[in-house]
């Protein structure tokens, strides 16, 4: 069996996600503990005050392009509510008006309000991550993240974020990638 090397990135001390739970909201524990690529995850033990992106990006000497942010969107068609958590690169805001809200098919996509996104992710607000997500739930992800050598991504949890290599998360199950997703 080949080794793998976890992702590092900036001054972030790696350590294997798997091996980690603790520092794990559960939903992204239990996909980890099923999913084929979860030997080259890599969970980092940060402050909770440093976990939105501007901080962290600071705080660690990471650049701003390698954090990808999950905001969950939702809408309805004739009384059809329909949820997606969207990934798009730090540097950019998903399209929610536009690309989302055609990808899909709704009259009007907003942001799931807060108190029912980590209800119904069981995340932390600012922790959310396209890792573990709800099965009902679509993953959008820019293509962009797909390139991205290590990506940073929240780990359903303020306390930690997952470093994975980015073209892994079109390898999430349900994941579909989506060119300009991000503006």
């Amino acid at each position: 069996m080949a080794t793998v090397t976890l992702p590092t990135l900036g001054s972030l001390v790696s350590l294997p996600a798997r091996e980690h739970p603790e520092l794990l909201a559960e939903p992204v524990a239990a996909a980890l503990r099923d999913w084929d690529h979860a030997d080259e995850v890599a969970v980092v033990e940060i402050d909770p005050d440093l976990a939105d992106t501007a901080a962290l990006t600071a705080a660690y000497d990471l650049p701003l392009t390698a954090s990808a942010n999950c905001v969950v969107v939702a809408g309805s068609r004739a009384g059809d509510e329909r949820i997606a958590a969207c990934v798009v690169r730090a540097d950019t805001r998903a399209d929610v008006n536009n690309l989302v809200k055609r990808t899909l098919d709704v009259r009007k996509a907003s942001f799931l309000p807060m108190e029912r996104a980590v209800a119904e992710s069981d995340m932390e607000y600012g922790g959310i991550t396209p890792v573990g997500l709800p099965a009902p739930w679509r993953l959008l992800v820019d293509r962009r993240v797909t390139e991205i050598d290590v990506a940073v991504v929240g780990s359903g949890v303020r306390r930690s974020k997952l470093l994975l290599p980015g073209r892994l998360l079109a390898e999430l199950p349900g994941a579909e990638v989506i060119e300009d997703l991000g503006r």
